[in-house]
């Protein structure tokens, strides 16, 4: 057995899956379908993806549509492979039915929910954000509705109190190829049966504004926690202190009983485990911080360069 696949994807998150299908002998993956590359960083220099890297180690087809639906030569390209599958994983396009229509099977996606909850762009984010106990991973047949396909398989993650989004991406990321390859069989041996989302459980995330990274210290304690988490290494939480941008890495819930006189933003105390400052209902710690020109740091130790004092308020 030889299932023939391709595989659309861009960022990090998908290279284990990709790995696992070019290194397994039921595979056979004749392409990979990713985004153009664009420029990144402070020098706008173009990087190659890593999810490209190996494809071109393994000497597999590269496609780079900027809008597949429109581009008919890779359409033309990707009929000619004869796949039994496309898997789709954190691509960043919609592919119309014409490309669905290509495989024999079926088009399978692997979204970073337990669907039918958080449906969209933003899963990781949006499980995190709302301070949920577990989130999991879905394998599920591509529709041109939004994530609304029939489930194939599901794995449940359970998220910790300090699991953060590079933490759940990269779990995400270790357990997505067995989900993968487990739902392909499945389906090419006619052994699993998908089944129909439950419609009156839809959610779906929203999309991240510039205003989201502002710590607004007038929220409670464990709303700004799951923020930080949510959002570190996407697109890091910040306050200001002096007109300066001060990005938070880390932080925790640490409940401290006598606040009540203190006014939200408001530095409680320094110390060595980090910075405790008053929010609307209890305090948070920030640990870890990257201030505005400089590497990531302990909080402690930006608090001795910036000479932040007890007293001192912070915020957007």
């Amino acid at each position: 057995m030889t299932i023939k696949l391709v595989f659309f994807a861009s960022p990090d998150i998908a290279v284990p899956s990709f790995e696992r299908l070019i290194n397994s002998s039921d595979f056979e993956v004749c392409a990979l379908v990713t985004q153009p590359p664009k420029p990144a960083n402070r020098g706008k220099k173009i990087q190659i993806s890593n999810v490209k890297k190996l494809a071109v180690a393994n000497n597999i087809d590269v496609l780079e549509p900027v809008k597949l639906s429109k581009e008919p030569d890779i359409i033309e390209k990707l009929k000619s492979y004869g796949c039994d599958f496309f898997v789709t994983f954190a691509f960043g396009q919609i592919l119309s039915q014409e490309v669905l229509d290509i495989p024999k099977f079926h088009t399978i996606n692997l979204h970073a929910s337990l669907l039918p909850k958080y449906r969209g762009a933003n899963p990781i984010c949006a499980a995190l954000l709302s301070g949920d106990d577990f989130t999991g991973i879905t394998t599920m047949i591509t529709v041109l509705e939004l994530d609304a396909g029939d489930i194939c398989l599901q794995e449940r993650i359970e998220l910790v109190n300090d699991m953060d989004f590079p933490l759940l991406a990269s779990e995400i990321a270790q357990k997505s190829p067995e989900l993968i390859m487990k739902t392909l069989k499945g389906l090419y041996q006619n052994t699993l049966k998908p089944v129909p989302q439950d419609s009156s459980c839809v959610s779906f995330t929203k999309k991240l504004s510039k205003n989201d990274k502002e710590l607004s210290f007038n929220c409670p304690a464990g709303e700004l926690h799951n923020k930080v988490r949510a959002y570190c290494g996407v697109n890091t939480c910040h306050f200001l202190f002096n007109s300066k941008i001060v990005k938070v890495l880390k932080t925790d819930l640490c409940s401290n009983s006598d606040c009540s006189g203190f006014k939200c933003g408001e530095v409680i105390s320094v110390e060595k485990r980090g910075l405790i400052v008053k929010c609307a209902d209890d305090v948070l710690l920030i640990k870890s911080v990257k201030p505005e020109g400089k590497g990531e740091m302990p909080a402690y130790a930006w608090s001795l360069g910036s000479k932040i004092k007890a007293g001192d308020v912070i915020g957007c």
